[in-house]
């Protein structure tokens, strides 16, 4: 077993250091952004920190070094108590004949402004929602003008523009009768929750589709460049406060329907978020219980961040979630869950 060198012990302070943030970033969910806003901000690391830590143990471990148990430690600590973060494989199981297939995707207005070239947005989402045949589609930053966009498949559908101008909004469309539909009103935002009760066979079931203030970064390298450290930061913990107050509204709502629940939508925030931790409460994470890897639902080049996500109660067994990450439609990418009662 070699010396433990200077070079070594500089890498181990490192090493400390960052596995003492991830340790961190698992108690960050039990801290109110309205309190702890720029603190909350370490939340969207949290990929990145289990990626270095995984090298960190590699790098130890070619040195037959003690120093591994450290992050080894860190790492299994954080698969085991707050395993939404990472997948090793997926679970699946046959659908059956009362199975119930819901997607969710964040269409980005279906790229009105020119976001991505070249493309007929509109038609290639309709074009890829068609193929995949969900039983019940989520979309958040819904936009009408697009005249491509074509969802006639669907028999019922409920759209709901938001903020003052009403240029986008949330929809959800269903091959299942909807009776009842409304909405969850977010002050001073675009954002909003809406809802509908859909019956399949003898049952009723609340599907909410929700958007949660967005973080406002461009993800492009250069303009991360531009972006002046302090001022970032204090824009995104304002945003995460935003989202809390978001949040408590729409628990409120949540709090007095008595059907089986399924939510779906973009809380644009972590698994290792307060957000996630509330939202979620005890219903069952899609993702955690059929997906693999990381989860990436956006395009973010640095690392993998999920920020989109279905839940449901214990009444649905969970037999399938897929991330459909060849949809280049949009800066998210779609993802299913397969359910049965």
């Amino acid at each position: 077993m070699a010396k433990f060198n200077v070079i070594d012990k500089f890498i181990f302070f490192i090493n400390s250091i960052l596995a003492t943030l991830l340790l961190l970033s698992y108690i960050l969910p039990f801290f109110p952004p309205k309190q702890f806003a720029l603190l909350s901000v370490l939340g969207l690391t949290v990929p990145f920190l289990i990626i270095i830590n995984v090298l960190f143990v590699l790098y130890w471990l070619l040195k037959l070094k003690r120093q591994m148990v450290l992050s080894a430690l860190v790492l299994i600590l954080g698969y085991f108590c707050f395993g939404a973060y990472y997948k090793f494989s997926s679970s699946t199981s046959n659908p059956s004949e009362d199975s119930l297939s819901v997607m969710s995707y964040n269409v980005r207005m279906f790229n009105v402004y020119n976001w991505i070239p070249d493309t007929d947005v509109g038609l290639e989402i309709s074009k890829f929602v068609a193929k995949e045949q969900p039983d019940i589609l989520s979309l958040q930053e819904f936009h009408p003008k697009n005249a491509s966009v074509d969802f006639s498949f669907y028999k019922y559908k409920y759209i709901q523009l938001a903020g003052e101008q009403k240029q986008f909004g949330q929809s959800i469309y269903s091959k299942h009768p909807i009776i009842n539909k409304g909405s969850v009103t977010f002050p001073d935002t675009p954002n909003n929750a809406i809802f509908v009760d859909v019956v399949k066979g003898a049952d009723t079931i609340r599907v909410y589709n929700i958007h949660l203030q967005s973080l406002k970064i461009n993800p492009e390298v250069e303009e991360l460049k531009k972006q002046d450290s302090e001022r970032l930061f204090k824009s995104i913990g304002q945003s995460f406060a935003t989202q809390q107050r978001q949040t408590e509204l729409f628990l409120e709502h949540k709090a007095q329907c008595n059907y089986k629940m399924i939510i779906t939508g973009d809380l644009n925030n972590t698994a290792s978020s307060y957000v996630y931790r509330m939202i979620k409460g005890n219903l069952n994470d899609t993702f955690k219980e059929a997906g693999s890897g990381f989860g990436k639902t956006f395009n973010f080049k640095f690392f993998p961040v999920r920020i989109d996500f279905i839940f449901t109660d214990d009444a649905f067994n969970i037999n399938g979630f897929k991330i459909f990450n060849d949809a280049v439609y949009s800066d998210h990418y779609p993802i299913m869950t397969t359910l049965s009662l």
